[in-house]
C-alpha cells in the first residue's frame, strides 16, 4: 500500500476510535508518515458534554477524563499504527487544545534518525529559543531537535527535561496532575515566546500541542504552521 493510502487508512481509524470512545469524532484528521514519525492532527473535537463542562469552567475535569481514556487507548492505537506502517514505536504522545477544539498524536519510531531535518536558516536560534522556554518551565533540556515532517507540521523533541521535584511527584503517583500543570504552564510560555518563534521560523504558528513521556524523561511538541515554502 502506498503512503497516501496508508495515511488515509490511519486517518479513518483515528476518527473511528475517537468517535467510539469519546462519543464524538473529530471533524477532520490529518495524518503524516515521515522521517521516523507518524503525526496526527485533528480538528473540531469536542463533545456536547465536554462543551457543557467547559461552560461550567471545568476544563481540568475534561482534561482528566480525556487523559484517563487515553491511558487505556494508547496501547491499542500504537498497536494499530505499528501494524499498518510496519515500525516499532518508541514513544507515543497526545495532547488537546480545548479552546480551538484541536488535538494531536505523535508516534516516534525506535529506529530514529537523529539527523536534523533542516527547515530554517535560523534553526540553531530556534532551538535556543526552545531551550529558553524550557528553562523558564523546568530546566534546559539535555537534547533539542526539530523535524519538519510536512510544510505545515513541525515536531520538536526534547530529552532530559524533568527537574528533581517533578521526578519525585511522578514517583509518588502524581503524574496526572503534573501533566495537567505542565500542559498549562508550557503552553502559556510558548504563547509568550510565539512572536519570536514565528520570526525564527519565518511563518505563523497556528497551534502548539505538547506532551511528555515521564518514564523516559522526554517530550514532543507539535507546531501547526502556515506552510513553510
Amino acid at each position: 500500500m502506498d503512503q497516501a493510502n496508508v495515511e488515509k487508512e490511519l486517518s479513518s481509524y483515528i476518527g473511528r476510535i475517537l468517535r467510539n470512545h469519546f462519543g464524538r469524532g473529530p471533524g477532520t484528521v490529518f495524518v503524516t508518515v515521515a522521517n521516523s514519525f507518524i503525526t496526527v492532527y485533528f480538528t473540531n473535537f469536542l463533545s456536547p458534554t465536554e462543551r457543557s463542562l467547559l461552560h461550567s469552567e471545568q476544563a481540568e475535569l475534561v482534561e482528566k477524563i480525556r487523559d484517563r481514556l487515553m491511558d487505556s487507548l494508547s496501547a491499542e492505537i500504537v498497536g494499530y499504527l505499528e501494524s499498518k506502517v510496519e515500525i516499532d514505536i518508541l514513544d507515543f504522545y497526545y495532547d488537546w487544545n480545548l479552546t480551538t477544539k484541536t488535538g494531536m498524536f505523535v508516534a516516534v519510531s525506535k529506529v530514529f534518525d537523529p539527523a536534523v531535518s533542516v527547515h530554517s536558516d535560523n534553526q540553531t536560534a530556534f532551538h535556543k529559543e526552545i531551550e529558553r522556554i524550557s528553562l523558564a518551565a523546568e530546566k534546559v533540556p539535555g537534547f533539542v531537535n526539530s523535524y519538519l515532517v510536512n510544510p505545515r507540521t513541525l515536531v520538536v523533541i526534547r530529552d532530559n527535561i524533568l527537574v528533581n521535584i517533578e521526578k519525585e511527584i511522578i514517583a509518588h503517583g502524581g503524574h496526572e496532575m503534573l501533566r495537567i500543570a505542565k500542559r498549562s504552564l508550557e503552553k502559556r510560555l510558548f504563547g509568550i515566546h510565539q512572536p519570536q518563534l514565528e520570526k525564527l521560523l519565518n511563518t505563523k504558528v497556528l497551534d502548539i500541542l505538547i506532551d511528555w513521556n515521564f518514564g523516559r524523561d522526554s517530550s514532543s511538541a507539535l507546531f501547526i504552521l502556515e506552510p513553510i515554502a
